[in-house]
């Protein structure tokens, strides 16, 4: 599994540069930007691969879309990081 390529469209929808990942964390569920943003996300091919390679072992399967990108984001913002 690599992460050296992000999507092209994940891309546009965020400027990482410069973003920590406790940010991922301080967007209240219920808040308009974070619902906007994370529909953004869930459609963009780079979160559906994301996704699409973790559902071969099943454990993310039963969880919410926002519990999903939370983790998309954290993830590749811990690879950015490198």
């Amino acid at each position: 599994m690599t992460h050296s390529q992000s999507s092209p469209s994940f891309e546009n929808i965020l400027n990482l540069e410069g973003v920590s990942k406790e940010l991922v964390h301080q967007l209240p569920e219920g808040s308009d930007i974070w619902q906007n943003l994370k529909q953004a996300i869930a459609t963009s091919s780079g979160f559906k691969r994301w996704r699409l390679e973790r559902s071969v072992d099943g454990k993310f399967n039963s969880l919410s879309l926002d519990t999903l990108v939370r983790s998309y984001l954290r993830e590749t913002l811990e690879t950015l990081a490198y």
